[in-house]
């Protein structure tokens, strides 16, 4: 919460109220990265007055280059992500009007983006340069591409901002294990989304990785699988000062959103297996799921990168998981959550009816306190952020040195 707050008023302050509308779990990640990497914590925290958003309470929130490089990302694929909506002209930015203020919402976004990430030292032109890249990609792939083809604009901009916080941080020698990190995280969240949005891409008619290339639920859950393992390992050959939260998120997280999306048995990622294996040798939970197996709530912030990705087809909209890195088209607040099974998706709501909605569950704290709650835009379910770390009673629990 420190880290979300922390990225929230970066935004008031760097680019006024209404910039906190793509505040996102996903884009926290690089705050987060930036703390634990830090030789000294001194000027990394400060007591924030009270904010209805946390009930009227003061907290201990994030600040610094961390927060403000969190926020130069997650303008820009905001940005993005507007943009991608008003070229397939979704709900109402079909019309001129609104096409027209939201072009405007977007172009200064982009810049303050550009300009915050100049202020860190972080080009953010490799963000601006992958989502333009990922609409060719996603045009000319077909039946027989691989689908590795298509996530690779999103890995090598979410490779770029995880390598920059070492840089922030001053451990220059973090950068390349990171950057991996960062690689594989942005597969990962990319290839969630499309397994999540494969049904209800279908009976849309919208663009879907999964579907456009072929590739088949088995192959996803082995590349998936093969990313939680390689982030593990790649954090492994990264010097963390303090590395319980980035470890939390990055290591437990991560299978825990697989196994939700999957539909497998949630574990503790030190007891899941280590090596990627197919589909098959999962354990299921009986009689669920529309996709042909158990059905999958990848209940993101994304992360809050969220919704969805920008680089990708599918609906949603900024400020949940629009700004953040995670995949096309459906979580509002990046790649963590949990929770039982969802029903079928409902419809997404319209970019100015999510944005009511994301106020109104920020207003009434349902954001942080809620069991469980729908997602402004996607209408998934969601799970409040206050919630107790899976791994209750597991001697894994983080930081775990033995993962």
């Amino acid at each position: 919460m420190a880290h979300l707050c922390g990225l929230c008023l970066s935004l008031r302050g760097d680019h006024g109220q209404f910039a906190r509308i793509v505040t996102n779990y996903d884009g926290l990640l690089i705050s987060v990265l930036t703390e634990a990497q830090a030789r000294q914590d001194s000027g990394l925290r400060r007591t924030a007055g009270p904010c209805p958003l946390r009930g009227m309470r003061t907290a201990s929130v994030a600040q610094g280059e961390g927060a403000r490089l969190a926020a130069a990302v997650s303008l820009v694929l905001a940005s993005a992500k507007v943009r991608d909506h008003m070229a397939d002209g979704d709900g109402l930015l079909a019309r001129k009007p609104v096409a027209l203020a939201a072009r405007r919402v977007a172009a200064g976004w982009g810049a303050a983006g550009a300009r915050s990430g100049s202020a860190v030292g972080f080009d953010t032109a490799v963000l601006v340069d992958a989502v333009d890249r990922q609409v060719g990609i996603e045009a000319l792939a077909g039946i027989g591409t691989s689908v590795l083809t298509v996530t690779e604009p999103t890995e090598t901009a979410t490779a770029a901002a995880f390598a920059h916080t070492a840089i922030l941080a001053g451990r220059p020698g973090n950068a390349e294990p990171l950057a991996e990190a960062g690689r594989l995280f942005g597969r990962l969240a990319h290839l969630l989304d499309a397994v999540e949005d494969r049904a209800a891409d279908a009976e849309a008619g919208a663009w879907n990785p999964l579907t456009a290339t072929g590739t088949s639920l088995a192959e996803a859950r082995r590349l998936a699988d093969d990313a939680v393992h390689g982030v593990r390992l790649a954090l492994r050959e990264v010097e963390f000062t303090d590395p319980g939260l980035a470890h939390l998120l990055l290591v437990h997280e991560l299978r825990r959103s697989v196994d939700r999306a999957f539909g497998t048995v949630p574990m503790c990622s030190s007891h899941a297996s280590h090596q990627p294996g197919p589909y098959g040798q999962q354990p299921q939970l009986p009689q669920q799921g529309p996709y042909g197996a158990p059905q999958n709530p990848y209940a993101g912030g994304g992360n809050p990168y969220a919704g969805g990705n920008p680089y990708a087809g599918g609906g949603g909209a900024p400020g949940g998981g629009g700004g953040g890195f995670g995949g096309g088209g459906g979580g509002d607040f990046g790649g963590f959550g949990g929770g039982a099974a969802p029903q079928p998706p409902k419809g997404r709501r319209g970019f100015w009816a999510g944005c009511g909605m994301f106020w109104l569950l920020c207003c009434t704290c349902k954001l942080c306190c809620a069991k469980e709650y729908e997602g402004p835009w996607s209408r998934k379910k969601r799970e409040g952020c206050c919630r107790d770390c899976d791994c209750d009673g597991c001697d894994c629990c983080c930081p775990c040195d033995g993962c």
